[in-house]
């Protein structure tokens, strides 16, 4: 979202993390702004029981974790590297500094905020009213008109989606065995295809 030459100039640091390590936990203070130069982070909150939700997983030139930096609260979830990823961090009082004086990246920042709330609204209203078949195609369309924003669609009917059952599963709400048998039930009828353990829609 923000050009790396920018995020220098702000004195952002580069950082390379592993697969698996914690960047922040729930609860703790939102003290510097994220932004994946490679890689991917999910956002991810437990119920009490222990269940995951993955409330947003985001790859190359995204950010993630600013409505606790802007709303100055602690973060109301933790945030996890997926794989071997390098993320540039730059501190607070400097992130606000860029944003005072770059209005067109605050601008950007607005929007993309704006639409990871229209998703949340999506997936809150899925989970109380639908059953999975219903969660899943939504949750589909949506992947699939995030996909075509960053123009990684290739020209073809059909698109792969880069997610494993267990995050489909996590992301609208459902235990993973529900989504295995309802994404089968789907194959079966046609509404999907899977090829080399892939789902394309």
């Amino acid at each position: 979202m923000i050009a790396e030459n920018i995020l220098k100039q702000y004195n952002a640091q580069l950082t390379q993390v592993k697969k698996g390590q914690v960047l922040f936990n729930e609860g703790d203070k939102a003290n510097y702004f994220f932004q994946i130069q490679k890689g991917s982070v999910k956002m991810v909150s437990y119920s009490d029981e222990g269940q995951e939700f993955i409330q947003g997983i985001f790859g190359d030139a995204e950010s993630f974790g600013e409505p606790a930096l802007l709303g100055d609260f602690v973060y109301p979830s933790a945030a996890m590297a997926l794989k071997p990823t390098s993320l540039w961090r730059l501190p607070k009082d400097r992130f606000f500094e860029l944003l005072k004086e770059n209005f067109d990246i605050h601008l950007a920042l607005d929007k993309a905020l704006c639409n990871r709330l229209k998703y949340k609204n999506l997936v809150l209203s899925e989970i109380s009213f639908h059953d999975p078949e219903h969660r899943l195609n939504t949750l589909f369309k949506y992947l699939k008109e995030s996909l075509l924003s960053k123009n990684e669609l290739v020209l073809s009917r059909h698109i792969e989606l880069p997610f494993t059952r267990q995050q489909l599963a996590d992301m609208s709400g459902m235990r993973v065995e529900t989504a295995i048998r309802t994404i089968k039930r789907m194959e079966e009828e046609g509404k999907l295809f899977i090829k080399e353990g892939k789902i394309h829609i």
